[in-house]
Formats: C-alpha cells, structure tokens, sequence
C-alpha cells in the first residue's frame, strides 16, 4: 500500500477505537486457552488492548505479551488490571524473554501482519523458543476465501442513516499481501485505517512450524473445538514441540 508503514498501523487513533468492535468469541476463545495454559505462565505475542489477557487473568494466570505499538499498550494499562502486566515493546518474530512457557498463543489473524514469509518463520521461531519441552503454541487466523483472488473488491459491513462502513481491498497474488483501508463515514467527516497482511493457508502454517521444529496436534474451525472443513472461514491450530 502506497505510504503505508505497517509498524504504525496501530497508533493512537487506531488504539483509541480498538475495542469498539469486539468480536463477541472472548469467552470462548479465553476458556480455550485456559484449559492448555495449565497453572501458566502464559506468552501472548501481539497482547495489543488486552482483550484476551485481561479475562485470563482473571483466571488466575500470569499473562506476560510482546507488542510492537505503545499505543495498544497504553490503552490496555488504563483498563483494570493493566498496569499488572509484564508486556516488552517490539517485534514479536524476534523479541526474546528469558522465561518459557507452557502456552504461548497469537490471535485474531495477526500472524498476516507479518508481511514476508521470512517474518512469519521468524514468528514460529520465536514462539518455539519460548514454550517448555510439552508447551503448545496456538495460532488463530483466517482461511484466504474467494476474495482475494479476484485482484480488487469491497466491503460494506454496515449502512446507516448516520454512519457507513465500507473496506477496499486489493490482492496481489504473487506476494499474498492484501490492502485494507477501512473507511467509517459519519456526518463528522471520515476515519479511515489502513492495513496490509500477508495472507497464508493453513498448509503454508504447517511448513514454517516444521521449520521451526514443530508440529501440528490440532486444527479445528473454531474455539469450541468445531471440525475444520474445506468450507471454515478461520482455523484454530495447536502446535508442539517435535518429540523423537
């Protein structure tokens, strides 16, 4: 995308709005990693506003994060419970922390931020070097669909009398990087946030965690477990450790 910097998508406009449109699967998503994370502590790469940390650690567990945007960061310290959190400011495919971790999990296809395949490894790399001997990483993202395939299109999510949304996107095969610019339009002018993704299938996932001396335990569609099928839209994938 012409004049993007992908290490500033997520500043302070972006932060501030961020939880605006939560997904709705937190429960469910949280219980799952729950029940892997054991007695913890767990890694989140990419913590962001905390909208998974934060329910976990209610739980109980010590939820430690790397996160690239200050801004993110500084949106989740000002939520209950924020200041709690050990979070180291950088790059997730290379930041190193000194502890292991039984769980360590990347959410809401931010794996597609990383916009070389280079990075993706580096991302699986990291992730291995920081679980124990029988720590999983989980990895939840979307399945390309029809979409990208056809070069250029757009989504509109929402029409309103006062507010609309809509979302350029532009495919280039040859690199499987995908622009975004979600566009709100309101009667106050228009907001617009721009996003590129390197978008992979599952099989390419699998690859670079064989690279990265691990190997796939689960894969399924969603968070409660749901079959993955030649029709999923997301998948939900468990790695661990090679053991001989």
């Amino acid at each position: 995308m012409e004049g993007f910097d992908p290490f500033a998508s997520f500043g302070p406009d972006v932060a501030e709005r961020y939880d605006e449109d939560l997904r709705g699967d937190e429960p469910e998503t949280v219980n799952f990693l729950a029940a892997l994370a054991g007695d913890g502590p767990v890694l989140e790469f990419a913590i962001g506003t905390g909208r998974i940390a934060l329910p976990l650690a209610e739980r109980g567990l010590r939820v430690d994060g790397i996160e690239q945007s200050a801004a993110m960061v500084e949106r989740m310290r000002a939520k209950p419970g924020g200041p709690d959190f050990q979070v180291t400011i950088g790059d997730m495919s290379t930041v190193e922390l000194p502890g292991r971790y039984p769980l360590v999990y990347l959410v809401f296809n931010t794996i597609h931020n990383l916009l070389t395949q280079d990075g993706q490894v580096r991302c699986f790399e990291n992730a291995a070097r920081h679980l124990t001997d029988d720590g999983v990483f989980v990895v939840e993202t979307g399945v390309p669909w029809d979409g990208p395939r056809k070069g250029s299109y757009v989504e509109v999510p929402k029409v309103g009398l006062d507010e609309v949304r809509m979302s350029p996107h532009r495919y280039d095969a040859m690199t499987q990087i995908l622009d975004i610019n979600h566009m709100r339009l309101t009667s106050n002018g228009i907001q617009m946030s721009p996003i590129s993704l390197r978008l992979v299938y599952p099989s390419e996932l699998d690859l670079m965690a064989r690279i990265a001396g691990l190997q796939l335990l689960h894969r399924w569609s969603g968070w409660r477990q749901e079959p993955f099928t030649i029709d999923s839209r997301r998948h939900v994938s468990v790695y661990s450790p090679h053991r001989v």
